[in-house]
């Protein structure tokens, strides 16, 4: 994941709406304005707005002393009507109250465009202040509703929203803020988080539809969207997708679905439906960008251990194949037997399945899974493996007697193969210098185990695997060491700086 499209409310900010003033119109009060869009509010759907609405009517007491009300209808808020509508029953008589953008409702109210063009005007100031306004109306139920006023409400940023974003631009991920607030409102909240250039989806979509790449050059400049409807969300990610960004979208509701299906990381939010939960690929267990941090992190520390495993799976097959295909051909015997081969795989398989829990170093920009660098990498190492092993051979038949002793040459090989699987091991892990990252308590206690045991077996001599005296153990200890931790990991350095350059920063 290079790009990352995040929801402003739940996300960025704390999704705990306030209201921060009310402004009446023509003969109405505060207590009206406040009163309609309480009664326009529905507490048993949690919606943050409504629930803003009700805690405020409940501070100020604009229920008190006024007859009982009795809903009698209720439409929850819709992205495309842009406002929340209920019908309401007082003293026998029936009306209609709503709440919603300042354009959508005022359109309703019969407001010409210059006096709505004055009202967002009016409304420019808190606006630059990160305050989100809606407008209330009413009227009787089957007739025109009247404009009584507007709300500001404020949704603060998260404390550690600031710092996350940065922490993901860090790692190569930048972060667009996608808001269906107006742009006045979303460009101030971003700016506090550190995302300053917030434009209008409008602008993408208008770019969209010329030739060029206009599109491209307009995504790649921006942090963000304003007065984002949730189908918009999908044109982003196709966007995105087009300008070659595996992108990541999160999401929260049933319109969300399409757009979390079509990114590449689809991340339902901890408060999602089902619906988007099923659509997405990665399901959050806290609010804010907390979990998609570790989830870069842990997805690229995961990937080097993938790395590791290739790199070390493939050098060692080489080692075993061709080790014991060119000393057979060369001295016309089988160098190891079937049983040491076998105690061999098994012993080492712990230390493969040890690498799941290793410490590894994640790299600071964005994966990607074209590994043939590290496959070429791996294969030079085997070679160098295979060479270095088969010098050694040479060295032990001349040296130590080997050429007349089946059962030694047995032991003698297999001693070699486990100590070059351990220390290749130790070097594979990492892809700077081997000692650059401490490995885990586990993959040491593996590596330790597996070598403990294969020197204690030799020692005390099994069928096949006769005990070498104890200098000679050594010195095939010293041999694999030096080669694979000093030889082989200066070659593995050089040849990702050559083939895979930039691969960990």
């Amino acid at each position: 994941m290079d790009v990352l499209c995040v929801d402003k409310t739940g996300t960025i900010t704390m999704n705990q709406l306030a209201v921060t003033g009310v402004i009446p119109l023509e003969h109405a009060s505060e207590s009206d304005v406040m009163l309609a869009g309480a009664l326009a509010s529905q507490e048993s759907d949690q919606d943050p707005i409504d629930l803003a609405f009700l805690t405020a009517a409940k501070d100020r007491h604009v229920f008190d002393g006024i007859p009982a009300v009795t809903p009698v209808s209720f439409i929850p808020f819709d992205a495309k009507t842009r406002r929340t509508e209920a019908v309401v029953e007082q003293n026998g008589q029936r009306f209609h109250v709503m709440k919603g953008a300042v354009r959508a409702v005022a359109e309703i109210c019969g407001l010409q465009p210059p006096a709505i063009s004055a009202l967002e005007t009016r409304i420019s100031e808190s606006a630059l202040k990160g305050y989100r306004t809606l407008a209330v109306a009413k009227g009787p139920e089957s007739g025109p509703a009247v404009l009584l006023g507007l709300v500001t409400l404020y949704d603060p940023p998260r404390p550690d929203a600031k710092q996350l974003i940065a922490t993901l631009h860090d790692l190569g991920v930048p972060v667009k803020m996608l808001t269906g607030d107006a742009l006045a409102v979303a460009s101030e909240i971003a700016r506090g988080v550190g995302l300053p250039n917030i434009r209008r989806v409008a602008d993408l979509k208008g770019a969209g539809g010329k030739a060029g790449n206009e599109t491209v050059d307009l995504l790649a400049g921006a942090d963000g969207f304003a007065e984002v409807y949730p189908e918009d969300k999908y044109i982003v990610v196709q966007h995105l997708q087009a300008a070659g960004h595996v992108t990541g979208m999160t999401g929260d509701g049933v319109n969300d679905a399409p757009a979390l299906r079509q990114a590449e990381v689809g991340i339902a939010v901890s408060t999602a439906t089902d619906v988007a939960k099923g659509a997405a690929s990665v399901v959050l267990t806290e609010p804010g960008l907390t979990n998609i941090v570790a989830l870069v992190e842990q997805g690229r520390t995961i990937y080097q251990r993938i790395l590791t495993w290739i790199i070390n799976k493939i050098s060692r097959t080489i080692l075993k194949a061709a080790f014991v295909a060119i000393a057979f051909v060369v001295t016309g015997k089988f160098v190891v037997s079937a049983f040491a081969m076998l105690l061999l795989v098994f012993m080492t398989d712990f230390a493969k399945i040890a690498l799941a829990t290793d410490h590894v170093r994640s790299s600071r920009k964005p994966e990607t899974w074209n590994i043939g660098g590290f496959i070429t990498v791996s294969i030079v190492l085997g070679i160098a493996m295979v060479a270095e092993s088969l010098i050694f051979l040479w060295f032990g038949w001349s040296r130590f007697g080997l050429a007349t002793n089946n059962n030694a040459l047995y032991t003698f090989s297999f001693l070699t193969l486990l100590y070059f699987a351990a220390f290749s091991i130790v070097s594979a892990r990492e892809r700077h210098w081997f000692w650059a990252t401490m490995p885990s308590k586990i993959l040491v206690a593996a590596l330790m185990a597996d070598v403990f045991t294969g020197t204690i077996l030799t020692l005390v001599g099994l069928p096949g695997l006769m005990r070498l005296p104890w200098w000679q153990t050594l010195v095939i200890f010293c041999y694999a060491m030096i080669s694979c931790l000093v030889v082989n990991d200066a070659i593995k350095v050089a040849m990702i700086k050559w083939r895979v350059p930039g691969s960990v920063s």
